[in-house]
């Protein structure tokens, strides 16, 4: 038997990253023997062997040769091996797609193997920024969706490279890419109308609805849940009707319903979902925290407090409009936090709620 280090981690490695997953190619072992050296393995794979241990990836290969098996990976940055003896085993394009920074294709074939490479491709653009897809690339993408092929991949195969994505530095590229290849289609529909959706009027905004949502997700990076709420977040934007454009009139209500469908198509958990409603609800009514009524503001902060959602919405709010309001709205929660009702005002239902919520709006009014 013997192991190979292969994939992302020896890229990480030749990069000088720092490794975060470990995959290794198992090569001369069949199935029992492997398992007999491991035998707490556990098989997962759907179409060929792949074992776990403890998180770590073992694969068997899925061709008869190493040359064979680089070249059925996804990506030439990915198609390598490094041996325990410490020889590298490169595919033969790369080592300079990697020194070059390029993403390409490990085959003329590899899209079409595996739809999900689509997503996980552009999953890479997001977590390596300095890269740039190669056209090959964009064409294999787009060829793969033109043959119907993105439609057959289950939803839970998808939401793991997306949940990458809110963690990269980069995630506005994820969409940009798939927009590049024409592959926002099936799972992405919001984003393939609003890519010819003018953001809004100047001088506020100067593109389309969609780059102006990447663009608000790089702003982000660092907060995977404020980067899903920066995708969500303009959503009821593509719901405008033609006449009356530039303009979004009512965009942040008509967005909850499209946020709230994205999460669940692309079985994001209930945190993200509601994440995304929050950020579509409440973001152009944050935008205008300095100038609301203590009341309005009691609701937003209740309900921002209630969901988890106050930290993520104000960085939403910096980044989409550029106010800054995150700390005072910090303090005038922890303001309204301290409020009671009187022993006589409780257990009222309704009345008891209207009262508390008069009682706080007062004491924004004092503070």
């Amino acid at each position: 038997m013997k192991l190979y280090l292969a994939g992302g981690a020896v890229r990480d490695l030749l990069l000088g990253r720092p490794l975060h997953d470990r995959d290794y190619l198992v090569m001369d072992s069949s199935r029992e023997e492997f398992r007999r050296a491991f035998p707490e393995a556990r098989e997962v794979g759907r179409t060929f062997p792949i074992f776990l241990i403890n998180g770590i990836e073992f694969s068997f290969p899925r061709a008869n040769s190493l040359k064979e098996e680089l070249k059925a990976r996804d990506l030439t940055v990915n198609a390598q091996l490094l041996s325990e003896e410490g020889e590298l085993i490169f595919h033969p394009q790369g080592f300079d797609d990697l020194k070059r920074r390029i993403l390409r294709p490990a085959s003329d074939h590899s899209m079409k193997e595996d739809p999900l490479r689509v997503f996980r491709a552009a999953r890479f653009a997001a977590q390596l920024p300095e890269f740039t897809p190669h056209p090959d690339l964009i064409g294999a993408m787009r060829e793969a969706n033109r043959e119907g092929l993105l439609r057959g991949i289950p939803a839970d195969r998808i939401a793991p490279e997306l949940h990458k994505v809110l963690e990269s530095p980069r995630p506005g590229n994820f969409l940009r890419l798939l927009a590049e290849a024409d592959c926002l289609l099936p799972w992405f529909p919001e984003f393939e109308t609003a890519r010819s959706i003018p953001a809004g009027p100047a001088p506020y905004h100067d593109c389309d609805v969609l780059t102006h949502i990447c663009r608000v997700m790089d702003d982000l990076a660092g907060d995977p849940i404020a980067v899903w709420m920066g995708l969500c977040h303009d959503l009821g934007k593509t719901l405008t009707p033609p006449e009356r454009l530039p303009r979004h009139y009512g965009h942040d209500l008509a967005g909850v319903p499209l946020a709230e469908a994205t999460a669940l198509r692309l079985r994001m958990s209930n945190e993200y979902k509601t994440a995304g409603v929050k950020a579509a609800r409440w973001h152009m009514i944050a935008a205008r925290y300095g100038q609301l009524r203590p009341a309005t503001r009691v609701d937003l902060l209740m309900d921002l407090h209630l969901s988890c959602g106050l930290s993520p919405v104000f960085k939403l709010v910096l980044a989409d409009h550029g106010e800054d309001y995150g700390s005072r709205a910090a303090r005038e929660l922890a303001t309204i936090l301290t409020v009671r009702l009187s022993p006589e005002d409780m257990n009222h239902g309704a009345a008891s709620g209207e009262k508390l919520r008069m009682l706080r709006a007062q004491a924004l009014r004092n503070a």
